[in-house]
């Protein structure tokens, strides 16, 4: 018998190889637990129409047919979990919640599929391998990003860092006393436009921006290393320097140049933006936790609209696991989030 369902994924971040990445170099992201994304699925009855009869996400609540095209990719991931559990034709009513913002490289989209498409197949009791999931994760991405790597369904859901290359993908177990900050600059990012800028740079003038790239491919190679050695100075010369590269392809915002700038005076170890670009989140690199926290009062006090402090170090692991579990006590009452 189909019940409510729950289903969980968290944000994440690219550390290093954005814009690279689309011509074949490598790119690092992590994933960020502590920054989650939860969703909530009740049946609905069958329907012709559609698999969502009523929405609760991004501030919108109501039929998914008065939110116009902005929830496509959602549509997608509650039509595609549907049929692979078996029950297709039936709708549902979805809540998500997060605590991150759309529109900042945090790779929200893939997140609300995923949480979707895991309270989906939890409401059927229906077992998926992970492999599964991220099939069709990235089938409801398709519909939002066009084409994309896979990278957001992966690290949305993964306890490691990922490092990829050419559609190839691995996991990294890290291990070191440092800290990221993630800092919102309040400005919705474009990935589309920002890629697209830098096609059109790549035709214009293709030795000088491929130069680029291989820089850029270099310096996230050698990050995996920096990751692996827990060399935090290291790490943070080359994230500098990947930011000077994406900022002279003009794929950065002067606000996140300046916050970039700010989170160094207070003692970043490196910092950078991260993701598409053209406004989004910066991250910073910090070796210890006093350092972290003057960071973020910096960059809220310059102008970024919300900080949040990652540790890098295994226990944030533990923590997560056991947050994992808690995270099923939660349920849904016409459709408002209480504690069970």
């Amino acid at each position: 018998m189909v019940h409510m369902g729950y289903g969980e994924t968290w944000a994440k971040v690219i550390l290093m190889g954005e814009h690279s990445v689309v011509y074949g170099y490598p790119a690092v992201a992590a994933p960020l637990p502590s920054l989650k994304m939860r969703a909530w699925v009740t049946p609905a009855g069958l329907c012709a129409t559609s698999c969502i009869r009523t929405l609760k996400a991004l501030n919108y609540e109501g039929s998914l047919s008065a939110a116009g095209d902005r929830f496509g990719g959602l549509e997608c991931a509650v039509k595609v979990a549907t049929e692979f559990a078996g029950y297709p034709g039936l709708a549902f009513d979805v809540v998500t919640d997060s605590s991150f913002p759309a529109g900042r490289g945090m790779g929200s989209s893939a997140a609300s599929a995923g949480a979707v498409i895991r309270a989906i197949l939890d409401a059927c009791d229906v077992r998926a391998s992970e492999q599964e999931i991220l099939r069709l994760t990235n089938e409801a991405e398709v519909i939002t990003h066009g084409n994309p790597s896979g990278l957001d369904a992966v690290t949305t859901c993964s306890r490691d860092i990922v490092t990829f290359q050419s559609g190839q993908m691995q996991y990294m177990r890290v291990d070191m006393p440092a800290y990221l900050v993630i800092a919102d600059s309040g400005i919705a990012g474009s990935t589309r436009e920002a890629v697209g800028n830098v096609r059109k740079a790549d035709e214009k003038n293709h030795p000088y921006v491929r130069s680029v790239m291989d820089e850029l491919g270099e310096l996230a190679l050698a990050s995996e290393t920096d990751l692996e050695l827990g060399a935090v100075n290291m790490l943070g010369e080359r994230m500098n320097r990947a930011h000077e590269l994406l900022s002279q392809l003009d794929v950065s915002h002067p606000l996140v140049d300046h916050l970039v700038d700010v989170a160094r005076n207070a003692g970043a170890n490196g910092a950078k933006m991260t993701g598409g670009g053209l406004g989004g989140c910066l991250i910073a690199f910090a070796e210890d936790a006093d350092t972290a926290q003057n960071i973020s009062r910096a960059l809220l006090c310059e102008g970024a609209c919300k900080a949040w402090i990652h540790s890098l170090s295994a226990k944030s692991n533990e923590q997560f696991d056991e947050e994992l579990v808690e995270g099923r006590r939660y349920e849904l009452d016409n459709r408002s989030l209480v504690a069970a």
